[in-house]
């Protein structure tokens, strides 16, 4: 009688050692939770900025380590410098590039760029004109320092990049009117602009200094 007892015990798990353990709570980090964070540091990852150079080694734009690798894979560019990190593909791995060079000469024109929402925020370097707060991309909004209302143009000298919270204080006003100050003068973004850019982006990475005219 006492046997078929321990049998039933053990055919329902809850003396067993095993059945114990499984019950026991793991110190272990669960595989969801290591995946969910290895593809967030991958992401990271593909989206740190990458110099570009022309073919004749002269800066001329900075791209994400994605867009890079995709100008290699293409055989349009090659790496001049790189990053220690790897991202891995489902047969090989690849070292993340730091400097690429673009292995035809693109001609630069000398004008500005294209006005868009992206070279706006570029610009001004992901900070609100009037606050000073640097923010994400998806938390900044353009502003027209003089209001469309009034005749403002969607210019590179009319807009600058703001947060939420001062575009809704300036509303329909114009900065003095608001109690708000521009951090500078907005103005075209030259190729002049983009190297000032560069050789900010650059302080981070001494790969990138050579290059830049240091």
């Amino acid at each position: 009688m006492g046997s078929n007892r321990q049998l039933a015990a053990d055919s329902r798990g809850a003396h067993t050692p095993d059945a114990a353990r499984a019950a026991a709570p793991s110190s272990e980090t669960p595989a969801g939770s290591r995946t969910h964070n290895s593809i967030s540091r991958r992401a990271s990852l593909m989206q740190e900025p990458v110099l570009v150079l022309n073919a004749t080694y002269e800066p001329i734009n900075v791209t994400a380590v994605r867009r890079a690798m995709v100008l290699m894979l293409k055989g349009v560019a090659q790496a001049e410098e790189l990053h220690s990190a790897e991202v891995h593909s489902a047969a090989h791995a690849h070292q993340v590039p730091s400097v690429i060079r673009l292995l035809a000469y693109r001609h630069i024109p000398q004008q500005s760029r294209a006005l868009s929402r992206k070279n706006i925020l570029l610009r001004d370097r992901n900070t609100c004109q009037f606050c000073g707060r640097v923010f994400p991309s998806s938390e900044l909004t353009l502003d027209h320092v003089l209001p469309r209302s009034r005749g403002g143009r969607s210019s590179w000298e009319n807009l600058v990049a703001c947060c939420y919270r001062c575009n809704n204080t300036k509303g329909d006003r114009t900065p003095e009117e608001a109690g708000l100050k521009l951090a500078r003068k907005p103005r075209p973004f030259t190729l002049h602009t983009s190297r000032q850019l560069m050789r900010l982006i650059g302080h981070r990475d001494d790969r990138w200094r050579k290059y830049l005219f240091y």
